[in-house]
């Protein structure tokens, strides 16, 4: 058996230690932190942070509260490389908090990360839910339309507030999604000597506010207008806006499939229309992200309306046309083709822009358009399939099949 270091030996001493501190101050702290406190010459936090430690605890240190910006003071704080300096955070800085930021500017190397309990934990603990039964979702600079993606009914959902109106935000976004019987407790200045918890539904919720440090457990109650959709791909068509520009459901379905969305991996979506295969792309995998472009205005407005109220409000629709639209945009993962295929040189500008190990799936319904996926399958391989649906629909007094166009799709993996 052999013994395997946690990290690799640092170049330098680990000079930044990040710190998660809980509302009663240095009674969460550890005898780690409660050391590096000790032995810091600069302490970094939040103004609340900062005035939860008595000026014993950092007898030599100069203490910094965060300025707002906030990213222009890492590079102040990496002319202080070398010197002991203590960031403090809440709970697990690691968890949606500034640790993260910290390490995409400095060598984990540098940085020393000491946890305290996460305000998800306390939350969960106060509720008496089991963590693994618990969704998350962070309001903290992220849109609030992101908790719909968590709903559905029975659902345990603990959302950290942006602020003291994020309760009445998210119990706005509950009642219109159906869930307006859905139990809210405020969990206020939780782990603090004040902390309280105010109970009501979202249907009673109205514009209260509440003090600006608290989260809310929310219990999930879907009532008669509530539509089940789930995160796996195929919604219903009548789930987006649309002036039948769509793929359609069915289609959908197979098609994402191919594409494959995998989490934190970028979709092309070229003729976006509605905006269907980019935000269901996005439901699909944790932190996927899509560009769809789009060249009419009013598509292109419907479809982030679409993904604002699907989940994925973060979804990039721009308002113009390939293969121009496509040249400053980082490369891609996948790359679906759906109004796009038939420009020329769309598809070949597609493949070369590809990652390595990337797939381009392509839709026709003409003939035209099925020509170049031929021919791309000539140049670059991969798969040609037929698709073809029909839907029963009334004949006369009884009831039949009704053909829908049939659809060629090209399926192509980049070779690494």
């Amino acid at each position: 058996m052999t013994a395997v270091a946690l990290a690799h030996p640092p170049a330098a001493p680990r000079w930044l230690t990040v710190i998660g501190i809980g509302e009663d101050g240095p009674a969460s702290l550890g005898r780690d932190a409660l050391r590096a406190l000790n032995e810091a010459e600069i302490v970094v936090g939040g103004a609340r942070h900062l005035a939860l430690l008595p000026a014993e605890l950092t007898p030599a240190a100069e203490r910094r509260p965060w300025p707002s910006p906030m990213l222009p003071f890492l590079e102040v704080m990496a002319g202080w490389r070398g010197r002991r300096l203590a960031v403090l955070a809440s709970g697990d800085p690691l968890l949606h908090g500034v640790a993260a930021t910290l390490l995409g500017r400095f060598d984990p190397s540098e940085v020393i990360v000491l946890p305290g309990v996460s305000a998800f934990q306390l939350a969960c603990a106060a509720m008496l839910w089991p963590v693994t039964e618990t969704q998350l979702v962070t309001a903290c600079g992220r849109p609030i339309e992101t908790l719909s993606l968590a709903l559905f009914n029975g659902a345990r959902i603990v959302l950290f507030s942006a602020d003291g109106s994020t309760p009445s935000a998210a119990a706005a976004l509950l009642a219109a999604q159906g869930y307006g019987d859905s139990r809210m407790t405020v969990l206020e200045r939780l782990g603090s000597p004040q902390a309280q918890a105010i109970v009501t539904t979202a249907r009673e919720m109205g514009e209260r506010g509440f003090h600006p440090l608290n989260l809310v457990a929310i219990e999930a109650a879907a009532g008669p207008g509530a539509k089940l959709l789930p995160r796996i791909p195929g919604l219903p068509d009548e789930a987006f806006d649309n002036d039948g520009q769509i793929t359609r459901r069915e289609i959908r379905a197979v098609t994402l499939a191919r594409l494959a969305p995998v989490p934190s991996a970028l979709l092309w979506d070229v003729g976006a229309g509605s905006g269907a295969i980019g935000i269901e792309w996005m439901r699909t995998a944790v932190g996927a992200r899509a560009i769809g472009l789009e060249p009419r205005s009013d598509r292109a407005a419907r479809a982030r309306e679409n993904g604002r109220r699907l989940g994925v409000p973060r979804l990039d629709i721009r308002e113009q046309r390939a293969p121009e639209g496509l040249a400053d945009l980082p490369a891609p993962d996948a790359i679906f083709l759906g109004g796009g295929a038939g420009a020329h040189g769309v598809i070949e500008t597609c493949w070369r822009r590809l990652k390595p190990g990337g797939r381009l799936v392509a839709n026709a319904v003409t003939l035209e358009t099925e020509a170049r996926l031929i021919e791309a399958r000539r140049n670059f391989g991969g798969e040609l399939v037929r698709i073809e649906t029909a839907y029963a629909g009334p004949v006369g007094g009884m009831t039949g099949w009704r053909p829908a166009m049939p659809v060629t799709q090209f399926a192509a993996v980049k070779p690494r």
